[in-house]
């Protein structure tokens, strides 16, 4: 499933191809034929990002909201537009380029109230403004581990499962920690670190856990293997002991043992 880095890369992408000219939407697929009658040949007059959401919206106050899920997709292509690729819920089209959405969980037109109410049941966004107060607040009152909380998108918003992975490991946290047993210090460091790597991500279109110092070269030179510290891995790199994965909040969870005791 995409992560926070990647809606918003999308909303600054689409934004900039998209936004500020009439677009032709439809569906090729037919499921969301008659919610894209609703914005079709209407001027897109912006992109926003929320989590792992999108909103895009236009100037008849329509927004079309999206949510990747696990197997949503993305695919830009030329115009004329090619033939559709596979189940193509949503395109949308310019003189410039067309969009083909296939697979999302969520793909529907609303309105400002409705949009709202989907903000309303996320937690702060550390790419859209979020503050880590807020953040603290939601964790500091939960008995829940902070491996599970990290993924709870009414507690943080954008924060998926190699974030969450290579957040803690990085601190050397251990995921069983209790919300309510952190310390302001301890979380305030998990912050920073969150923040770093989404906007790191943001910038390079990837999830980057380590650093240039660290990596020796450029962050835009590193292959994937190189890019993350523990999530996939089978040997700890810091103490070459064995990676564990063990299962949190219905997802695997890949941890050092020694590293985050």
């Amino acid at each position: 499933m995409p992560e926070g880095h990647k809606t918003h890369r999308f909303a600054i992408d689409h934004s900039a191809l998209f936004c500020g000219c009439k677009v032709h939407v439809s569906s090729p697929q037919g499921r969301f034929s008659s919610d894209a009658m609703k914005v079709d040949r209407q001027v897109l007059a912006n992109v926003v990002a929320a989590g792992k959401h999108l909103f895009y919206q236009f100037e008849n106050d329509l927004f079309v909201h999206v949510h990747l899920g696990r197997y949503g997709s993305f695919r830009l292509g030329p115009v004329p537009s090619p033939p559709a690729r596979g189940l193509v819920r949503m395109r949308i089209v310019n003189d410039k380029a067309t969009l083909d959405l296939n697979g999302p969980t969520q793909c529907r037109v609303i309105d400002t109230v409705d949009r709202d109410q989907v903000l309303a049941r996320l937690g702060p966004d550390p790419l859209a403004g979020g503050l880590a107060a807020d953040v603290w607040q939601n964790v500091a009152s939960s008995k829940q581990p902070i491996g599970a909380l990290l993924l709870d998108q009414v507690v943080i918003a954008g924060i998926g499962n190699i974030f969450r992975a290579e957040a803690l490991f990085e601190i050397g946290m251990n995921p069983e920690t209790r919300g309510c047993d952190l310390d302001r210090k301890s979380f305030d460091r998990l912050w920073r670190v969150l923040v770093r790597m989404l906007r790191t991500g943001v910038k390079h279109d990837q999830i980057i856990a380590v650093t240039a110092k660290e990596a020796g070269k450029p962050l835009e030179k590193l292959d994937k293997h190189q890019r993350l510290r523990i999530y996939g891995k089978t040997t700890c790199m810091r103490c070459a002991g064995p990676v564990a994965v063990v299962k949190m909040a219905a997802r695997k969870l890949y941890v050092c043992h020694h590293c985050q005791a």
